[in-house]
């Protein structure tokens, strides 16, 4: 694989991706190439990041072989259509732009091009991200294999129908900030019974992440580790049926749905 990758867009999730790419030493530094209008974003990319940048996307995509649309999906159409005659017969556009379909990438490229559609998360930044890969045709196998390469250097991947990438968004790509959210209320009811909060939020965040890592490593349905904590009439329990009695369940279960709803409009 040519050591050429572009990054349009320097937001938090092309960030955390370089991020990851780096401490896995699949790219070195000078072989990445960042884009963005923000000249002082670009300054600290590359003093953190040591990557090249540029505030030219025609710069960036001359010397591409890989293409990260890192954008927002209302302003990937302006970057398409800026680029779109610049890039090179063998590049692979990546789009990590939510609710942007690949029919409607192509229409915007308006001829043949090797699209990959991704929805990442921030966790990549530490090494553990999710990210969900599908692709249009023109994608041979070995290109995918070497999308799947970077992917995989920063977390786990897994290859779907691009008619569920909407309920990946819901799922993996924005459920960190829910986790976020129940981190911090476990830390603050902590701390609301005496804990210092920089105990409450390492005790916390850590048994959330043990807690995802018995789903993982043990194969067992949620519920049957559920079931393993909660001795009967235990203190567990308790707070099981508290979180049932406020709906914690189904106000989970609809801030999915929304956000899924959400990504379909964006499409």
């Amino acid at each position: 694989m040519k050591n050429t990758l572009g990054f349009i867009g320097g937001g938090n999730m092309g960030k955390a991706m370089i991020g990851g790419i780096l401490e896995s030493k699949i790219f070195a530094p000078e072989n990445i190439m960042v884009s963005d209008l923000n000249t002082d974003l670009l300054n600290t990319i590359e003093e953190n990041y040591g990557v090249k940048t540029t505030k030219d996307n025609n710069v960036l995509v001359k010397h591409s072989q890989i293409i990260v649309l890192a954008v927002k999906p209302h302003i990937c159409d302006i970057v398409i259509k800026e680029i779109k005659d610049k890039i090179n017969e063998d590049a692979i556009i990546v789009s990590i732009a939510a609710g942007k379909s690949i029919e409607q990438i192509e229409e915007d490229f308006n001829k043949d091009v090797k699209i990959v559609r991704v929805m990442p998360n921030t966790p990549a930044l530490v090494g553990k991200g999710m990210s969900a890969i599908s692709s249009n045709n023109k994608v041979s196998e070995v290109e995918l294999e070497q999308i799947i390469n970077i992917f995989e250097s920063f977390g786990e991947v897994e290859l779907v129908d691009e008619k569920l990438m909407d309920v990946v968004t819901g799922t993996s790509g924005s459920s960190p900030a829910y986790v976020y959210i129940f981190i911090e209320a476990i830390a603050d009811g902590a701390v609301l019974e005496g804990m210092p909060r920089d105990k409450a939020y390492k005790m916390a965040a850590q048994a959330v992440l043990g807690a995802a890592q018995m789903v993982l490593t043990t194969g067992k349905h949620p519920g049957e580790l559920k079931d393993m904590v909660c001795s009967p009439g235990g203190t567990t329990i308790e707070a099981v049926k508290t979180l049932e009695d406020k709906g914690f369940r189904s106000a989970v279960i609809e801030a999915v749905r929304e956000c899924v709803k959400k990504s379909r409009e964006l499409s």
